[in-house]
């Protein structure tokens, strides 16, 4: 009986851990595709203004 609490509570734990683990690999990758999206446009040549006379 006492070995099939610990069973429970171990998938429980595990279930919680993996859930965690999605969101935090998910932010990394919003994050990295943001970090991705600043470099491309920092690259991108700006386009040329007249100055004011």
């Amino acid at each position: 009986m006492i070995a099939r609490i610990v069973l429970i509570a171990g998938l429980l734990a595990a279930g919680l851990g993996m859930a965690a683990c999605e969101n935090t690999v998910r932010g990394v990758g919003q994050d990295t595709e943001k970090a991705g999206e600043n470099i491309q446009q920092s690259v991108q040549p700006k386009p040329q203004t007249q100055p004011m006379p």
